[in-house]
């Protein structure tokens, strides 16, 4: 019996029903850009990343004040949880299978499913409510507390794609098993390594929830470390849930410069690891 015809018949439809998955993956995905184009573009001016917000009933104002804040709190993020991640994935890559390496992995795994509503309360408890004062570094020790797992799987998973080859070579020269694993391993995915944290931190900059139990949110710009500090995501809930047309506003404006801006590094960690595999 000729099965040719049935093979190629079966073929066409696998490739429909993936065209269509894929379809069914990006459509809500361009629906939701466009939407908040739609409603968001009207204010995007100069004036939303230079101004402060104004009283209610003037025009003119921004969430310069916001956009500072989800940077500071980014970097503060990023100063906690990189070095610790990292180092994380390292152990899990190059050490053996053990309890210790098990457990590491099953934390990392509970931790990364975990709510982040939660980690917010976990870091209230711990560091706003003792020191009786919501801060910018609560607020990034709580987002670099949900990053965390994503960086340690994220470099155990990169690391793991060295062949031994490259490992055994430089153990074959003399060189101790730390200094491979560093300068040979390590330095030489961290292309692949800077992929994942900004898809990290992309995670990180459209996080809620655990920053309205830490940083709270501020109507001024600030600076200091241990004083409530905005952010955008913090500040788009607060305009959204607000009686105000121009608060609407504003919050349409800032959910679309932050999709934006997720979109943006996403698209930026998918160029450099298509650099890498050249």
């Amino acid at each position: 019996m000729n099965m040719y015809p049935y093979r190629k018949y079966l073929s066409k439809f696998m490739l429909f029903l993936m065209t269509a998955g894929g379809l069914t993956l990006f459509l809500p995905l361009a629906f939701i850009f466009l939407y908040l184009v739609a409603n968001g573009l009207d204010s995007l001016s100069w004036n939303f990343f230079t101004k402060l917000p104004v009283p209610i009933g003037e025009t003119g104002g921004g969430m310069l004040h916001a956009l500072v804040g989800t940077a500071y709190l980014l970097s503060i993020c990023a100063v906690i949880a990189l070095p610790w991640g990292i180092i994380g994935g390292v152990y899990l890559s190059e050490s053996a299978e053990n309890k210790y390496s098990k457990l590491v992995r099953f934390t990392c795994d509970l931790l990364n499913g975990a709510p982040s509503i939660i980690i917010g309360i976990f870091v209230y408890s711990y560091l706003v409510k003792p020191l009786k004062q919501f801060s910018a570094v609560a607020g990034g020790v709580a987002l670099a507390v949900v990053i965390l797992p994503i960086i340690v799987r994220t470099t155990e998973e990169i690391l793991r794609l060295v062949p031994d080859t490259v490992r055994q070579a430089g153990l074959g020269l003399g060189m101790p098993r730390w200094k491979v694993s560093l300068f040979i391993v390590l330095w030489g995915s961290r292309q692949n390594l800077l992929t994942g944290i900004l898809i990290a931190l992309a995670r990180a900059s459209g996080e809620t929830a655990p920053l309205l139990f830490t940083a709270f949110g501020s109507a001024y710009l600030s600076f200091s470390l241990f004083e409530p500090m905005a952010s955008l995501p913090v500040e788009i809930y607060n305009y959204s849930i607000s009686p105000y047309e121009e608060w609407h506003q504003l919050a349409w404006t800032g959910a679309l410069v932050l999709i934006m801006f997720v979109v943006s590094l996403n698209i930026f960690a998918k160029y450099l690891l298509w650099r890498s595999k050249k």
